[in-house]
């Protein structure tokens, strides 16, 4: 990615009479990390940039108030005027297509510019290679290798090494959405349940012992939750006490119900971003329970989710032709 041409096209963007302030990445204060920003001047343009670190969703920020998706929505469409400028990788598109879908954000509110991305580092694969790295670090990506920067000493590590395992599986590289697109599209890599299908293979009892051993490793810290772009619900049932779906003791059924909770919510939602397992201190595989429902669905109904912000999300239609042998 040309550091410059993203000023300049940010420029541009800030430079726009209904824009109100653009959501970008910063570098971080130590190590690996790469933070948001949000640019309301163009003073501020010189410490945006965007590299191989660049893991975290920047589209949470837009529904961090917490309003209910409707409500929000409503309020955005009488205040077309203003817009936020705001930068998207393929996956990020794909949630913003899906709020869309849901009226969580009105199309109408959003410049967005898109970035067609190769894949990030896994940063828990990044810290493990080089550990305690407290000043800050740059990666850029050549020929299918990360060049790290540490203390003015480069070393050259294999891409396959450090890439996130969500992006080697990446179907969409290329923002589906956009006002504005940096730098040429990219192609996508097939579809691939290779993992799934041998999670299927096991037996009902192999299944149960395997999950049961990730969910009690679980202590309920809500970072998967809070990661996701698409849990932006004001009021989550898993918060309430009353009604009281799941109680607040970190045991392997209550760990149970609210990762099925979730997983099942995000059914025909998911866009594969690997957020929650990014953010996950325990290194849960959440995005094979995801990935799991997503195949289903993709097998089932013939559907993607965020692949158009104009398509109604799937548990929102009724098709006569929908599968029903399941049904007693």
């Amino acid at each position: 990615m040309n550091i410059q041409k993203l000023k300049d096209e940010a420029k541009r963007a800030i430079g726009r009479k209904e824009v109100t302030h653009l959501i970008g990445y910063q570098k971080g204060s130590y190590g690996f990390r790469i933070t948001p920003i949000f640019i309301e001047t163009k003073e501020e343009l010189d410490r945006l940039t965007f590299s191989p670190l660049c893991s975290l969703s920047l589209v949470n920020y837009l529904t961090i108030e917490g309003k209910p998706a409707q409500v929000q929505a409503e309020e955005e469409k009488k205040s077309t005027a203003k817009k936020v400028a705001i930068f998207v990788r393929g996956c990020d598109s794909r949630a913003l297509n899906q709020i869309i879908a849901e009226k969580g954000l009105s199309r109408e509110s959003l410049y967005i510019i898109g970035i067609p991305c190769k894949g990030v580092i896994d940063l828990k694969k990044i810290e493990a290679q080089f550990p305690n790295v407290v000043d800050p670090a740059e990666v850029v990506e050549e020929n299918g290798k990360y060049i790290i920067t540490i203390n003015d000493q480069a070393h050259e590590v294999p891409k396959e090494e450090l890439i996130a395992d969500t992006c080697k599986v990446c179907q969409y590289p290329t923002p589906l959405t956009y006002n504005k697109l940096l730098g040429d599209k990219l192609e996508g890599n097939p579809a691939n349940y290779d993992d799934i299908e041998k999670l299927e293979e096991k037996t009902p009892q192999e299944k149960w012992d395997f999950w049961q051993n990730q969910f009690d490793r679980c202590i309920r810290c809500y970072a998967c939750k809070n990661s996701c772009p698409l849990c932006y619900c004001d009021g989550c049932i898993l918060d309430k006490l009353t009604p009281q779906w799941v109680r607040r003791s970190v045991d392997t059924n209550e760990n149970l119900m609210f990762h099925v909770t979730r997983a099942f919510h995000l059914a025909g939602r998911c866009i594969s971003c690997g957020e929650c397992e990014r953010a996950c201190p325990v290194d849960i595989p959440l995005m094979q329970l995801n990935r799991k429902i997503e195949k289903d669905v993709k097998e089932l109904f013939d559907f993607e989710a965020g692949k158009d912000s104009e398509v109604k999300p799937l548990l929102n239609t009724f098709n006569i032709e929908d599968p029903d042998d399941f049904v007693l």
